[in-house]
């Protein structure tokens, strides 16, 4: 793992004795000059909903129900910016980490614990500083207000998203038994946080059909989770799949990155820092096309949303062969480009080009974790900026009106910046110019020019930690495999030809190839006319060679043979097989050996293989020591020519 980490230029070192004395002591109270000049929220409803094994908690979810159907929902983000000061040692520590990384066992922090776990982290029962962004919405979904500032909230309970998810699926009296062992801090019961999450439920399915009827696009692939023993080593595996629990936090935190991303591109059209998804290849998008045309699916990809409506199409005719339908999943995902940060500046005459595709949006970006995300810092502080720049604004139009006798009431209720609304004439007017300027300069908001450079910056480091992350995740998968030494599954045949298939493995999420051409005691028949592979075990016959300095490989690299009178696996073997589950966190109901098991039978000689065929395989860790791991696949079969 120290290779891999090395290899990305990540380091793990301890954070170094400047950016430690840029924080308080641990004893540090919020000040009484910051509970003065914040909106007061600590008796609001307020919780968070994360993994259970989570410590550095960034942000938490208010609901107030109002009249006339209205509902008051509040994201509150943990108020990183008022520690992390620019141009301080600190900061320049967490702008050239970028982000925290994780690799399974090991979490390669952006920020000091001190601050992400105690100081800014929102643990229940404590009063925290935030900064805030508080919607008014009504029954339909529509957002008819919106606040954005910084604020002090007291989370009343930590809540996990398996704990949730039973909350929201169960009845009344098995909700009350989920929490019966729930500690509520402050004024309220557990009971309001039961009627609070099914009114978060509802909430958010209404803000989600209406992002999926704007045409976005949802690809939620297969993920691949290790379980560890005691001592730290891999062994077992399961498939991640996530619950309405977690599409509850999702939809809260998209409204959030988009309005930020929606307020600080009004205010400073040329230094902020959004997030674009650029459109996939089209000539790719062609082939994939191609693909689902020949297999009989109907595909149109003019748009996110077309794509989106084709897939669950595809879903629903598919609902007996899940399997296909996370091929076809995958295949769509390997066509999209990766998203990215960029200054605004850099494209201000390309401003089609600042879209999100997948999420179908003109303005996206990152303000919802700053404890693990510099890019979010830097959109915090732009954030203050346009607030400061409103208040001053809207405190000088007061006196301007007031001396000509009249009410300005309207102006301290109307958010030029920062409402649903925003006013360009009062950005652009000489207040409003001088007001933008001056609190650009005070919160250090980069130049359209630096800023470029932290895009770029926060790209690379993003890029090289998931990396790391998908190595150290095949490590461990590797590692789980040599230790069991073989570990039998099925595959989908993905393309087929006369030197080698290309295969899909579910149990792993990942494609391979199994070459077969030139292997001594291996009969390939390929016939192209009708797509047929038809492999069978010769023993008699010698393989024909293409030239006289080939070298044939055995029969074992490329297929496990097994005698049909013989066993594989000894049942303590069987028992310990690698096996899948689904659930969200660590929460996870494994299947049964049997369920594994039944799927791994060998395919027996000949064997006849189409297109999309189930093969069973055997799955086996290669490399180590001086050469690259890698996990590699072989055909499973039974023959008794073994």
């Amino acid at each position: 793992m120290d290779a891999i980490l090395f290899e990305n230029a990540i380091s793990d070192a301890e954070f170094s004795p400047e950016s430690m004395a840029c924080l308080p002591d641990i004893c540090w109270k919020i000040p009484q000059e910051e509970l003065e000049a914040r909106k007061d929220l600590r008796n609001v409803l307020t919780f968070t909903i994360d993994p259970s094994t989570a410590f550095d908690l960034d942000d938490a979810i208010s609901i107030e129900t109002l009249s006339g159907g209205i509902v008051r929902i509040g994201v509150h983000i943990a108020d990183v910016s008022y520690f992390v000061h620019p141009e301080t040692a600190l900061d320049a520590e967490a702008r050239s980490r970028s982000t925290s990384v994780y690799t399974l066992r090991r979490k390669i922090s952006m920020l000091p614990s001190r601050l992400s776990e105690e100081l800014v982290s929102l643990n229940p029962g404590v009063d925290r500083l935030a900064f805030s962004i508080i919607w008014d919405i009504d029954s339909h979904g529509t957002i008819i207000s919106r606040w954005i500032g910084r604020s002090i909230i007291f989370s009343c309970c930590k809540l996990s998203y398996d704990l949730v998810q039973d909350l929201i699926c169960s009845d009344a009296s098995q909700s009350r038994s989920a929490v019966s062992s729930l500690q509520v801090h402050g004024i309220f019961e557990r009971e309001d946080v039961i009627k609070s999450l099914a009114c978060l439920y509802a909430v958010s399915k209404n803000l989600k059909e209406i992002r999926f009827k704007g045409g976005a696009l949802s690809l939620d692939t297969a993920k691949l989770m290790i379980l560890f023993d005691d001592a730290g080593a891999p062994c077992d595996s399961y498939r991640y799949v996530r619950n309405d629990a977690c599409f509850i936090v999702e939809e809260l935190m998209l409204l959030a990155n988009m309005s930020a991303a929606e307020v600080i591109s009004n205010a400073f059209p040329d230094c902020a820092l959004l997030r674009r998804h650029p459109e996939p290849n089209l000539r790719k998008f062609r082939e994939f096309e191609a693909f689902c045309a020949k297999n009989g699916f109907e595909l149109d990809a003019s748009s996110s949303g077309q794509l989106h409506l084709s897939l669950s199409r595809i879903k629903e005719k598919l609902q007996d062969d899940p399997v296909l339908f996370e091929i076809l999943t995958f295949y769509v995902t390997k066509q999209m480009q990766s998203a990215e940060y960029f200054c605004t500046g850099d494209m201000i005459r390309r401003k089609d080009d600042w879209a999100h595709y997948a999420l179908s949006i003109p303005l996206y970006t990152h303000f919802t974790s700053p404890l693990r995300r510099y890019p979010d810092i830097i959109v915090h502080r732009t954030l203050n900026a346009v607030i400061e720049a409103e208040q001053v604004y809207l405190k000088q139009k007061k006196s301007s009106t007031g001396q000509n006798g009249v009410k300005a009431a309207s102006y301290e209720m109307d958010r030029c910046f920062t409402g649903l609304q925003f006013s360009k004439d009062a950005a652009e007017s000489e207040e409003g110019r001088k007001a933008l300027s001056a609190a650009a300069k005070k919160f250090k908001v980069p130049s359209s020019e630096n800023l470029g450079e932290v895009a770029a910056h926060c790209n690379e480091r993003k890029w090289a930690g998931r990396r790391a992350e998908e190595a150290g995740q095949k490590l461990y998968m590797w590692a789980l495999i040599k230790n069991k030494e073989i570990v039998a599954c099925n595959a989908r045949v993905l393309g087929l030809g006369p030197r080698f298939m290309s295969v899909y493995v579910p149990k792993l999420a990942m494609e391979r190839r199994i070459y077969y051409d030139e292997v001594e005691g291996l009969s390939v028949e390929w016939l192209e006319c009708t797509g047929t592979l038809v492999l069978d075990a010769w023993r008699n016959k010698p393989t024909q060679r293409r030239g006289p300095q080939v070298k044939c490989r055995a029969i074992e690299e490329v297929v496990m043979l097994v005698n049909p009178s013989e066993s594989m696996l000894s049942e303590e073997d069987e028992e310990s097989g690698v096996t899948e589950a689904g659930g969200c966190t660590a929460k996870s109901v494994l299947l049964s050996d049997d369920a594994v098991n039944a799927q791994s039978a060998p395919a027996v000689l000949p064997l006849v293989i189409h297109y999309l065929s189930d093969i069973p395989v055997v799955l086996h860790a290669t490399g180590g020591e001086d050469s690259a791991v890698d996990i590699g696949v072989r055909l499973y079969m039974s023959s008794y020519f073994k």
